[in-house]
């Protein structure tokens, strides 16, 4: 739309005096009232003319601007609640994972509490206002840049992809492959997303109920716990086979522990590096005597946890001669940024 800028020089005295007696209003509103009533008492039809092409011009710059517009869409459980919400940001996945990546490290020590005010322009949605976007990225409009569910709570990111729809991932597997795609600080844009793909390539978690967790009639012992085999280690954790040298059914409330059937359990505890922790469940995968598998979890107590720690310190020096605190040391060094471009 076109404008005049028109510059009046008073001087000011005049400018101050005229202000004062002036009265709700600055001498600059009153002057654009006063232009206004004579661009009214100009003839009706050139009036009408220019009001219309003025109107027009309006809509066009709004259609323009509405169709220049780039945004992601969220829907983020955290802490218990739930959250829609529009980021009028260019924010495809590599780069909301990235600022995942950056929230749940928190390496900033003004790092928000909540992965929501990352956004600070962030612009609330309903739950209504958030499908119609996920329907208007799958038109693939380019509006839509991107389309989120991330469930802090469960550890799940859900990138709705205009191609395959909704593909779901660990949380730790995507932070892992960001900090793969943005380790050579040399990387182009392209080679930084095939990177980051490739990483996740194979972890996509299935859309299936979450396995059950089991509950027996005791708790885990010090003296239950013994382990086998080979440490694993998963990106960020330590996978440790649990040998089942104790009654298993008492602890998961299985029936393994008899003659009735040729059952049994592979049972696998987990050491979060980057926590430095005991990872809150076990996984536990039931064989049976059919050839069927079927997965389940037993969530520890922090009673239980602190048992695993001197068993699984123990393992650790005797298999690979560092302790867990060595690894961790380890592991977190070898995740540091190597250079400026790193910095999430």
């Amino acid at each position: 739309m076109n404008s005049k800028d028109i510059t009046l020089w008073i001087d000011e005295r005049w400018y101050d005096a005229l202000n004062r007696h002036l009265k709700d209003e600055t001498l600059e509103e009153h002057l654009e009232k006063t232009i206004d009533e004579m661009c009214r008492q100009l003839p009706g039809q050139e009036y009408e003319r220019i009001s219309a092409e003025i109107r027009q011009e309006q809509q066009d710059d709004q259609k323009a601007r509405e169709a220049a517009r780039r945004f992601a869409v969220f829907h983020v459980t955290e802490g218990g609640s739930s959250d829609y919400f529009l980021a009028e940001e260019n924010l495809e996945f590599l780069q909301t994972a990235r600022r995942l990546r950056s929230y749940i490290r928190k390496a900033d020590s003004d790092a928000p509490a909540h992965f929501t005010e990352m956004f600070p322009r962030g612009e609330k949605l309903s739950r209504e206002q958030f499908e119609k976007y996920v329907s208007e990225r799958l038109d693939n409009t380019g509006k839509v840049v991107g389309a989120f569910d991330i469930d802090l709570d469960n550890g799940h990111l859900d990138a709705l992809n205009i191609m395959d729809g909704w593909k779901r991932f660990r949380i730790q597997d995507v932070s892992s492959a960001v900090y793969f795609a943005m380790k050579k600080s040399t990387a182009s844009p392209k080679e930084r997303w095939r990177i980051f793909l490739d990483r996740l390539h194979g972890k996509e978690v299935t859309y299936e109920t979450e396995p059950q967790y089991l509950t027996g009639s005791r708790t885990l012992r010090a003296e239950d716990i013994s382990f086998a085999e080979d440490i694993i280690q998963n990106d960020n954790l330590l996978e440790f086979y649990m040998e089942v040298s104790f009654h298993a059914d008492e602890v998961f409330g299985t029936n393994v522990y008899t003659t009735e059937n040729d059952d049994w359990l592979n049972i696998y505890a987990n050491y979060d590096l980057e926590r430095g922790c005991v990872c809150d469940t076990l996984e536990v995968f039931l064989q049976c005597s059919n050839g069927d598998e079927l997965d389940f979890k037993y969530r520890l107590s922090p009673e239980e946890q602190a048992l695993f720690i001197p068993k699984m310190n123990t393992y650790c020096q005797e298999h690979w001669g560092q302790s867990l605190e060595e690894c961790c040391a380890d592991y977190l060094t070898e995740q540091s940024p190597a250079s400026p471009e790193m910095q999430m």
